[in-house]
């Protein structure tokens, strides 16, 4: 086990493990099980509902499994790609909390916002850290 997770940095490993939850766990909780009355999907800060929700989680999905495989192997190509999509993500958040009615408004925006871009930066700032292994 030690040497599984020495095989990538910390940072790599808690992502690596939120990405193989949301595609393992979650996302086909989601799409298999949750009923579509209830299932929401945010894509680009835009909440959505019922069966666009439920075909919207499909990418998701693949989103998530592709990160997990390009953290489990640490592969090239996931530099620049992750830290754009946690950009992505920090921008979708700002504009989630200021137009949807359960947002929490500008404050809490900006919060969200400057955590995924502190995340993004140390993505973007690591190219070498993609190269540990092909």
């Amino acid at each position: 086990m030690k040497q599984f997770f020495s095989a990538r940095p910390w940072w790599a490993n808690a992502l690596l493990a939120f990405c193989a939850y949301m595609a393992i766990i979650y996302l086909p909780f989601d799409l298999f099980f949750k009923p579509v009355s209830d299932d929401q999907e945010v894509w680009f800060g835009i909440l959505f509902s019922g069966w666009v929700a439920k075909w919207l989680a499909i990418p998701h999905w693949f989103v998530y499994a592709w990160g997990a495989y390009g953290f489990f192997y640490m592969k090239k190509w996931m530099w620049p790609w992750a830290g754009v999509y946690v950009l992505q993500v920090a921008f979708s958040m700002m504009v989630w909390q200021l137009s949807d009615d359960r947002g929490a408004g500008l404050f809490q925006g900006l919060v969200t916002l400057g955590i995924f871009s502190v995340l993004a930066v140390l993505l973007l700032r690591r190219p070498t850290a993609f190269n540990q292994q092909t």
